[in-house]
């Protein structure tokens, strides 16, 4: 099952496929059992080469805004007829109509399911409320604090034990700054005296 940012990954991609008017926009989910490749296919069109090169821009442009990704290569951009980004788990096609006839895409991977935005909005809300609800765990009250059952002396034990190593680790390097080092040795003359 695909990731969450995956799916928010493929939204903004198809977002920006819309503002730069891209035409016939498809989302296509790749049987996992045929497709070792990718998990989706975004395949759009444009009217023309420039247009193909400016909606590739700006899927890269708002990907790597939002979300910080780059993707790992991009083929095609100098002819502009079919501009391919791979995202490894989403690669995005870009055609000329022409090109887009041609090839059909659409018709060799007859396995895969194709799935409008507006689904793949509705999967993502529900694995979001699902992961939410999974994180959720009952509460188990003593005293005034609410504490996890599931993490309960665990928890209260690691804490102690981090705070602790934090504090051994601070003394030491205050310990090793020359500053320290100085002022101990001024108590240790001052206490030989």
């Amino acid at each position: 099952m695909p990731y969450i940012e995956t799916y928010e990954l493929v939204l903004a991609a198809v977002a920006a496929c819309e503002d730069k008017k891209a035409e016939d926009i498809r989302i296509m989910a790749l049987d996992p059992s045929e497709s070792s490749l990718s998990d989706y296919f975004l395949i759009c069109n444009g009217t023309n080469d420039r247009q193909n090169v400016a909606i590739t821009d700006e899927v890269e442009i708002r990907l790597k805004r939002e979300f910080g990704i780059y993707p790992n290569s991009v083929e095609g951009r100098r002819q502009g007829e079919w501009i391919l980004m791979d995202y490894v788990d989403f690669i995005v096609h870009v055609f000329s109509a022409e090109k887009r006839q041609y090839y059909g895409l659409e018709r060799l991977r007859k396995s895969a399911t194709t799935i409008s935005p507006d689904d793949l909005n509705v999967e993502l809300k529900a694995q979001i409320r699902a992961t939410r609800e999974k994180a959720r765990t009952p509460t188990k009250k003593s005293g005034k604090e609410a504490m996890p059952l599931a993490k309960g002396p665990k928890l209260a034990t690691e804490v102690a034990i981090a705070a602790s190593a934090r504090a051994v680790k601070d003394k030491v390097s205050v310990e090793k700054t020359p500053a320290a080092k100085i002022a101990r040795k001024k108590t240790i003359r001052k206490t030989a005296v």
